[in-house]
């Protein structure tokens, strides 16, 4: 499958890298204590994947706005302890080193904290482009991170085929609003994570799409 495709681009959190379960449990124990409330570890990780719409769920039955919750998170995050706390997939490792075509990335996690994750995991010169999600780019499954991503990587209307893998819902999208195939890439199991995502493909490691 991988020569079907001139160009890829990757989701990076769940999708090529993931973290210890301890770290974001810790983040989500701090932005409870100043919000006053105390998330459960289930609650955490559903906060911090936002598994089937779980988040907003359980940030409305706490009456907890949205906005504030992410100012808090956002304020207790520390880049070089999350750095130090994801892990790269080793079935990512494998298939990004043997893949003999140009890649990028496209994720929502933000510039401050994605350049010390790529510079710890020694990746960052995987990729011809990242493209971190913002207000003025736009959020996936909009598809103007991976126009932006195309554009750089010089793949944009010269009829290059691509696509997009993943492991949210968002990234297909992002995908086919931009005329890529999607993959999803499923890590978790779906009674997890309270979904079954449509994609053109759905693998639970990168090296099935070898």
């Amino acid at each position: 499958m991988t020569t079907e495709y001139d160009f890829w681009l990757f989701d990076l959190d769940g999708t090529l890298v993931d973290i210890e379960p301890e770290y974001p449990r810790t983040v989500m124990g701090a932005v409870g204590d100043r919000l006053g409330v105390e998330f459960t570890d289930r609650e955490s990780d559903a906060l911090w994947y936002g598994f089937g719409g779980t988040r907003s769920e359980c940030l409305k039955e706490r009456d907890i706005e949205q906005e504030e919750f992410w100012r808090l998170f956002h304020e207790e995050e520390n880049p070089v302890a999350r750095a130090e706390a994801t892990y790269l997939y080793d079935d990512a490792e494998r298939f990004l080193t043997e893949l003999d075509a140009p890649t990028g990335l496209v994720t929502h996690c933000q510039q401050y904290l994605t350049e010390p994750v790529l510079e710890h995991l020694d990746i960052a010169d995987w990729f011809e482009t990242v493209i971190c999600c913002d207000d003025d780019i736009g959020w996936k499954p909009d598809p103007r991170p991976v126009q932006t991503a195309m554009r750089d990587m010089n793949v944009a209307h010269n009829g290059h085929s691509g696509v997009l893998a993943g492991d949210n819902p968002t990234d297909i999208g992002a995908a086919w609003n931009a005329g890529l195939d999607g993959v999803h890439v499923s890590r978790r199991p779906a009674s997890e994570t309270g979904r079954c995502v449509r994609g053109d493909r759905r693998v639970s490691s990168l090296l099935d799409l070898a």
